[in-house]
C-alpha cells in the first residue's frame, strides 16, 4: 500500500527574476486564491501555510532580466534551500509555490541537504541550458543543468559546493520545446526526457510508470511541475506556452500514478502568470492536479 503524505507546509517564492517576462511572482497569490490549502484539508492532509520567502524586488535591481539578476536568483535559492531542508528535518513535505522555474535551485538543494532525492521533472522545457547555449540567457531554462554541476558556478555551488542532483537522478516528462544547445547537453549527460511524441505513443500511463522506475534508485521523490507541461487550451495562464502539451486527464493519470508510488517528498509548482490567465483558471486547474499528487480519490 502506498505511503501517503500527511503533512504539508506551504512555502511561497514569488520570484519572477529568472525570466523577462513580468507576472509569475503573482503565481502563489493565485494557487492560495484558488483554494490549494482548503482543497488540501478536505482530502484529509494537515496543511501549514509558512507564507512567502522574501524575494528581491525586481525594479530595484540594476538589471532588467536574465543574468544581471543572478546575484538576486542566487540569493533568493539560498533562503528557499534553508526553508526546504527544515521543512524536511522536521517531517512535513515542502509544497513550494513560483514563481518561475528557478526557484529549483533552492528547492532541491534543500530537499537533498541530508540525503538525495530522484527527481520527475514535468515541463515543456529542457531548462538544461548554461549561459552559453541559451538564447535568452533567462536563469529559469537553466536550473536543471545547474543542479547537475553545468552553467555558472553562482548557481552550481548554491548552498554546498558541486551537483546536487547526478543525471540517472532526474526524468523529464512532456517535453515539446528544447534548444540545440540544451538537446546536446541533454545527450552528452544522459539525462532521461521523455517526448510528448513519447507519450502520444506510448501513452501517459506506460511512461510515467517506467519513469518512477528509472528512479527506483532513490528512496524520495521531488516533483517539479512545470505548469506549462499542460497545453494551453487547458492552462492558458503561462509565460513561454507551446501548443501540444499534457490534456487534463493525461496530467490527473500522471499526478495520481505519482500518488500511488508512495515516495513523493516535495514538490514545485512554477511558472503560473495570473496577467496571462483567464479568471485564474490556469491555478483552479493546478490545485486539482497538486491535489490529486498528495493523495486524493475519486473512490
Amino acid at each position: 500500500m502506498a505511503r501517503r503524505p500527511d503533512r504539508v507546509r506551504i512555502v511561497g517564492i514569488p520570484q519572477d527574476l529568472g525570466q523577462s517576462l513580468r507576472g509569475v511572482d503573482m503565481g502563489p497569490s493565485a494557487l492560495r486564491y484558488a483554494g490549494l490549502a482548503r482543497r488540501l484539508s478536505r482530502i484529509g492532509l494537515s496543511v501549514e501555510d509558512a507564507g512567502n520567502v522574501e524575494v528581491e524586488f525586481r525594479d530595484l535591481l540594476d538589471g532588467e532580466s536574465g543574468m544581471a539578476c543572478l546575484d538576486a536568483v542566487a540569493a533568493t535559492a539560498e533562503r528557499v534551500a534553508r526553508a526546504a531542508s527544515s521543512a524536511v528535518s522536521e517531517g512535513s513535505v515542502p509544497l513550494f509555490l513560483g514563481g518561475d522555474h528557478s526557484i529549483a535551485l533552492g528547492t532541491i538543494a534543500g530537499v537533498t541537504a541530508e540525503a538525495p532525492v530522484g527527481v520527475l521533472w514535468i515541463d515543456a522545457h529542457g531548462d538544461f541550458n548554461v549561459p552559453e547555449t541559451s538564447p535568452t540567457g533567462n536563469i529559469h531554462g537553466m536550473p536543471l543543468a545547474a543542479l547537475m554541476g553545468l552553467g555558472a558556478p553562482e548557481l552550481v555551488d548554491l548552498c554546498r559546493k558541486g551537483p546536487k542532483l547526478e543525471p540517472p537522478d532526474a526524468i523529464i516528462v512532456g517535453a515539446r520545446s528544447v534548444d540545440e544547445g540544451e538537446r546536446r547537453l541533454l545527450s552528452e549527460h544522459g539525462v532521461g526526457i521523455y517526448t510528448m511524441r513519447e507519450i502520444d505513443e506510448r501513452g501517459i500511463s506506460a511512461v510515467a510508470r517506467e519513469a518512477l522506475k528509472r528512479l527506483e534508485h532513490r528512496d524520495r521523490i521531488h516533483v517539479s511541475f512545470d505548469v506549462d507541461s499542460l497545453d494551453p487550451l487547458i492552462a492558458p495562464g503561462v509565460g513561454t506556452p507551446v501548443p501540444g502539451g499534457l490534456e487534463y486527464r493525461e496530467a490527473h493519470l500522471l499526478m495520481e500514478i505519482v500518488a500511488d508510488d508512495g515516495r513523493l517528498s516535495s514538490l514545485d509548482v512554477v511558472e503560473i502568470n495570473p496577467i496571462l490567465d483567464e479568471r485564474n483558471r490556469t491555478a483552479e486547474v493546478a490545485v486539482e492536479l497538486v491535489a490529486s499528487m498528495l493523495g486524493q480519490r475519486i473512490l
